[in-house]
């Protein structure tokens, strides 16, 4: 029996149950899958590769502007992650074909957007990954290597790692370094006693004066950006590569934001308990520095030193998510564009082939210029404008996809992923203007 549903079922929320409908497209035979623990996995590489150093910083300050007033702002983000991250594993598992491929068939604009997006952002993404690796490294070692060399060591170990590990062995590396974070970090927030009943109360929805974008940036700035649409391929290389396979993603997606959820709360609290009565954080990734200052001021060296291993596990996690999954997108994109319209006979281990190699050694040699000497403001401008774009473009565009023909009937989007990608869509354009604007002023 086929895992499908019906367009306006009732149990439309992404991971709910689901019911047949007649279908004899591709994989519409394949015998459903039961979710188990065992079998989760590409869902925690998505949401550990989602979680950067700056995210976490973001959600400090946070807490430490508004207390846990924000509290709802982590769930409805949460939700819109699940909504969003499960619509690219159904496009996947549903038609046979990738994201990328999807875009191809909506418009020429769609794959050409992406192809400049995607060299631009690896460019400057790759310095600011290194960098944020390198930074726990040079205060934990700091006579070792300058800061361009751990941010160079970072990057060649991400390079090795994900040229010659298969897609288990990579899982395996992705789910010990998020062990370490969820860790670290909840361990810190159960550190400075959480004042439950405020959390509670933060859960009935409010935004305090001056609050609006950091309401915002919770609810969509945490969990990932362009590596969301790397979700699919995750799921791919996990060997899930039909319907029958639906259940089991979903629950694997759920099970991934919801740690993330309670991560990024985690880290809300920190900011709330902690950091309420102290000058605000250095913007970016140097802030978790200052959080380091304060935890050894106030418990001790020890504890700073297992809140840097923390920060270094949240960041070069990003580093082998990205340097994976983005270079799968790429190599994706290479093959897509070379074979026109069709459906491209794509390789069973693209991390072999030469567009995945060429984009991670894109990531991890030509940004070192960028860590030694600063990142030139023009750089900055364009990257930051093209990072704001992308995700009100997944959103719309998977609005578009999974309500086409391209879809089989009862795997399109019914009414409630609708109204949650539409309200992702509408949220992240947004975001999109207010960074836009914060870019053009600064």
């Amino acid at each position: 029996m086929t895992d499908a549903r019906p367009d306006l079922g009732t149990d439309d929320l992404p991971g709910g149950p689901a019911a047949d409908v007649p279908d004899r497209g591709p994989g519409a035979d394949a015998p459903t899958r039961r979710p188990s623990w065992r079998r989760v996995g590409p869902g925690i590489v998505v949401a550990a590769t989602g979680v950067g150093a700056g995210d976490l910083v973001a959600t400090l300050v946070a807490g430490q502007a508004y207390g846990y007033a924000l509290t709802w702002a982590v769930v409805v983000g949460c939700v819109v992650k699940i909504a969003l991250a499960e619509a690219t594993g159904r496009f996947h598992l549903a038609t046979g074909t990738t994201v990328v491929e999807g875009w191809r068939s909506l418009s020429r604009w769609a794959t050409g957007y992406f192809g400049v997006y995607v060299v631009v952002w690896g460019f400057v993404y790759g310095a600011t990954a290194m960098t944020a690796s390198a930074l726990p490294l040079a205060v934990l070692f700091p006579d070792v290597l300058p800061l361009w060399g751990w941010g160079l060591l970072c990057g060649v170990a991400g390079l090795v790692l994900v040229w010659t590990s298969r897609y288990a062995v990579f899982e395996v590396l992705m789910t010990v370094l998020i062990g370490v974070m969820f860790v670290v970090v909840v361990g810190l927030a159960v550190l400075v006693v959480p004042d439950v009943p405020a959390i509670l109360a933060g859960l009935v929805p409010r935004v305090p004066d001056g609050s609006v974008i950091y309401t915002l940036g919770l609810v969509g700035g945490v969990g990932g950006t362009i590596t969301m649409a790397a979700y699919g391929y995750w799921v791919n290389a996990k060997g899930w590569r039909d319907r029958g396979w639906l259940r089991v993603m979903r629950w694997d997606n759920r099970i991934a934001y919801l740690t993330t959820g309670v991560f990024v709360l985690a880290m809300l609290v920190v900011g709330a308990e902690l950091l309420s009565t102290l000058a605000p954080l250095t913007e970016g990734d140097r802030g978790l520095l200052d959080l380091g200052a304060v935890l050894e001021e106030r418990f001790g060296r020890a504890v700073s030193v297992v809140f840097l291993v923390g920060f270094f596990a949240t960041a070069f996690s990003s580093v082998l998510g990205v340097w994976n999954g983005v270079s799968l997108l790429f190599a994706d994109f290479v093959t897509v564009v070379r074979s026109g319209q069709g459906s491209p006979a794509r390789s069973e281990h693209p991390e072999r082939g030469l567009p995945f190699r060429l984009y991670a050694l894109w990531l991890t040699f030509p940004p070192v210029v960028l860590v030694v000497v600063g990142q030139p403001f023009q750089l900055v401008l364009a990257y930051g404008v093209l990072g704001a774009l992308f995700m009100p473009f997944l959103a719309l565009t998977l609005l578009l996809l999974l309500n086409s023909p391209r879809v089989p009937q009862g795997w399109r989007n019914g009414v409630l992923s609708n109204v949650l990608l539409a309200a992702a869509g509408l949220l992240f354009v947004v975001l999109c203007v207010a960074q836009v604007r914060s870019l053009l002023a600064g």
